[in-house]
């Protein structure tokens, strides 16, 4: 496949504008808010009973999401093996992104009753998000140069951005307004909001799989797992002899877990602690969204006058000084601030993350499925970790989400420390197409 060509690289970036809308309407905004009025409204306390145990509404979310980023952690290293083994990756795209878009739409019938049936489909539409984005990952070192890493990586986002925004803003106006489209209430055209994501899912995605072409490798036979686990041995022993990979990686663990964790429950910290109504919440993300792709596009910029590891530094000192701020915050207005505070460097940091891992990869290998498959193993475990403490947290604190936003201070503070320990080495630049 040719490289930086603009049309493949806009079908690559199309990938995020189709899953974005899962990511933003059901995992940060329409969803968390619906979850919690629909089970308090059919249990009538934040105690409500899943397969007969009694635990904390939040915290039960919480740990579902935990449950589903311990799943993909544990099948993505095999996946993304074969991938890079078989020639597999758009496959498996395919496959996740079916699965992700199918429990979307299954979260139409739930009412808050069948509180089972919601938590088993949220927990499978965030394996298909999180599977396909492995996949989606590897592909970026197919595509572009590594000069070009930043640019584009901040790109995808920026597309991921804008096309949910508009789905949410679509979303906001049958909820708000279910009457103009001829709805007979905000909780039905809640519950639409969540189909309408698995069909612009779905279709979207279709342009990113219509562009992108495979490398031929061997096929697929028996003993795949064997394979597999072969493909990651390989880049297992390559990391021995990459000091600043392990580095980095060990960073991105640790403050991946903060943002990870902040975006999946920050608006759940709006309605438990602050008792903001739900538009205030949906509006508050919506704006985030807006201020998040210009933060991207800046700290892109930032990167290529002084490096991604200060550009990175100066995003985590911000995400500490919000962990900080949010134990302290009781109104509407602090709320306000630290989620354009948040939004500025949301972004920023998932790119510029991706581009810097990017960078590091070993020159001239050929298995990017396997090595991003490391990447992504540590993203969904620190997912893991950040949302478990989260929730244990909140059950220790009877209730309380402020001890939990505090904890997180932790994991952005050592993971800024150990950023600094990495060295990146300059690129040289290379013509666009």
């Amino acid at each position: 496949m040719e490289l930086n060509l603009p049309r493949t690289i806009r079908a690559w970036c199309f990938f995020d504008w189709a899953n974005s809308a899962y990511s933003l309407v059901i995992t940060t905004a329409v969803f968390p808010l619906y979850y919690s009025a629909a089970t308090e409204q059919a249990f009538g306390d934040r105690i409500v009973e899943f397969f007969g145990i009694k635990v904390d509404k939040n915290a039960l979310y919480s740990y579902a999401i935990s449950f589903s980023f311990l799943l993909i952690a544990a099948l993505s290293p095999i996946l993304s093996g074969i991938a890079d083994y078989g020639g597999t990756k758009k496959r498996f795209m395919q496959l996740f992104t079916l699965l992700g878009a199918f429990s979307c739409a299954v979260l139409f019938f739930f009412t808050g009753k069948n509180i089972e049936l919601g938590i088993i489909a949220a927990v499978l539409a965030s394996v298909g998000y999180s599977g396909g984005i492995v996949f989606y990952n590897a592909f970026l070192p197919e595509i572009a140069t590594a000069d070009q890493f930043d640019r584009i990586s901040a790109q995808g986002f920026s597309y991921g951005y804008i096309g949910s925004v508009i789905l949410l803003i679509i979303s906001l106006a049958m909820i708000q307004q279910p009457s103009w489209f001829g709805l007979p209430d905000a909780f039905w055209a809640t519950r639409l909001s969540f189909l309408m994501v698995a069909l612009w899912w779905i279709g979207f995605s279709q342009i990113t799989f219509a562009a992108l072409q495979e490398r031929k490798k061997h096929r697929l036979g028996q003993n795949l797992l064997v394979r597999g686990f072969r493909e990651l041995k390989k880049v297992w022993k390559s990391l021995q002899h990459h000091r600043y990979t392990r580095i980095f990686l060990l960073a991105f663990f640790l403050f991946n877990t903060g943002v990870q964790t902040t975006i999946y429950l920050a608006s759940l910290f709006g309605s438990s602690e602050l008792k903001l109504k739900a538009e205030q919440l949906i509006i508050t993300i919506l704006l985030l969204q807006v201020i998040a792709v210009v933060g991207a596009t800046l700290f892109a910029r930032l990167s290529d006058v002084r490096g991604n590891r200060f550009a990175l530094s100066v995003i985590l000192i911000i995400w500490i000084a919000v962990c900080l701020s949010a134990y302290f915050v009781y109104d509407a207005i602090g709320f306000y601030i630290l989620a354009g505070a948040v939004g500025m460097v949301m972004g920023g940091v998932q790119s510029l993350s991706r581009a810097t891992y990017s960078k590091l990869i070993p020159q001239g290998t050929r298995d990017t499925a396997s090595f991003f498959s490391f990447y992504d193993v540590l993203d969904k475990c620190s997912t893991v970790l950040g949302t478990m403490v989260y929730g244990a947290v909140i059950q220790l604190s009877g209730g309380s989400m402020r001890n939990s936003a505090l904890a997180l201070s932790f994991f952005f503070i050592t993971g800024l420390i150990t950023l600094q320990q990495v060295r990146i080495p300059p690129l040289p630049k290379t013509h666009v197409s």
